[in-house]
């Protein structure tokens, strides 16, 4: 009898580890129908909500990390440790998986340990230029390590890293080449320049409250904004729809528009985020969060800036946004060379080449 193919996949916590798992099943799931999937997610995060979402299973572990600074919830975390390490066991020994595929956040450490020590193959996928923690303690036992940035070798054994990129949504591949039927889609007006704010799907605060305070200075310069404000604050800003070329949006759906739609971007720095902008090649902005781990997304907008693909400007610069925003609202130049270089940097077939090394696995 033909054994069926089991596949584990298991990451979380943010959504630059969810979507890329969620890419990667799917793309298994069109090469491999009959297969079963399996997701392992922390209790109590966006997983848990995302993936059933997305059509597919998932059981949660009791997990976390650890707190950088001194805190009581770090007391909590060796029982944590020890009742996910329990609960990854008994979930590897009862699905019996043919891989397992990790892809960052704390559940993935238990899941991919335990898969490790069963014999079990495993891969994991980094999104960013500095690795998190639990993908650094994963690389001496898995089999294979797909990463989207050059000089990873530093954190991981070369002879197993393949530089593969980041999953992108698939629309994106076949971006609008009607930009008038974009800004149609918007309702913009086609003889002004249009900026395109994005903080992310829950928000920026410290981004909005900064476009908030320039929004004069960018309708004095005659710039139309589509401004993703986030769900958490669309409330606070929605006023502004009734200022000329201002609006808000709680959430963009149609990505797809309002990048064929922009003429230059303002972004965090996310790994998914930088992976989708290098296919969209505009004039980008990357500001940075500082409340991530290792400082990541500086170190991801840095790895962009020094290809001349990008500007960075970190939070507590922002006083020079005017300057150089206005430096390259009147260079055609350098705006033609970030979208060249941006462009150059992207890996389109990101979830092919990470399911083609899954499928080595399998076979």
């Amino acid at each position: 009898m033909k054994q069926s193919i089991n596949i584990l996949l298991s990451g979380g916590g943010t959504g630059g580890h969810i979507y890329p798992a969620v890419a990667i099943a799917n793309e298994l799931k069109a090469r491999f129908p009959d297969a079963k999937f399996l997701f392992v997610g922390a209790k109590d995060r966006m997983e848990m909500e995302k993936v059933p979402q997305a059509g597919y299973e998932i059981k949660g572990l009791w997990i976390s990390g650890i707190q950088r600074s001194l805190s009581l919830k770090n007391l909590s975390f060796p029982f944590k440790l020890i009742s996910s390490l329990w609960n990854a066991r008994k979930i590897v020994k009862q699905f019996k998986p043919t891989v397992v595929i990790g892809t960052g956040g704390f559940a993935s450490g238990p899941t991919l340990f335990v898969a490790n020590k069963k014999g079990v193959p495993t891969l994991i996928q980094e999104q960013n230029s500095f690795p998190g923690i639990t993908n650094k303690l994963l690389a001496k036992k898995v089999a294979k390590i797909c990463v989207a940035y050059d000089n990873l070798e530093r954190f991981f054994p070369m002879d197993k890293i393949i530089k593969t990129g980041n999953p992108v949504r698939q629309d994106l591949l076949t971006m609008t080449e009607d930009i008038d039927g974009a800004k149609d889609f918007f309702e913009l007006d086609k003889a002004k320049k249009t900026l395109l704010v994005l903080g992310g799907s829950l928000g920026a605060r410290r981004i909005n409250q900064f476009i908030e305070s320039n929004l004069s200075w960018f309708v004095e310069k005659g710039i139309q904004l589509i401004w993703q404000t986030g769900k958490l604050y669309y409330n606070d800003y929605k006023k502004y729809n009734d200022l000329e070329g201002v609006q808000t949006h709680s959430f963009i759906n149609n990505m797809n528009f309002s990048y064929s739609s922009a003429d230059f971007i303002i972004s965090r720095a996310g790994a998914g985020s930088i992976s989708e902008l290098c296919i969209v090649g505009k004039p980008t902005i990357f500001i940075p969060s500082p409340n991530v781990a290792e400082n990541h997304q500086v170190k991801n907008a840095q790895a962009i800036v020094e290809k001349d693909g990008a500007i960075l400007i970190e939070e507590k610069n922002l006083s020079v946004f005017q300057n150089i925003f206005e430096s390259l609202l009147t260079d055609d130049g350098l705006q033609e060379k970030l979208s060249q270089n941006i462009k150059k940097l992207a890996l389109p077939n990101a979830t092919k080449t990470i399911v083609d090394e899954i499928e080595k696995l399998i076979k």
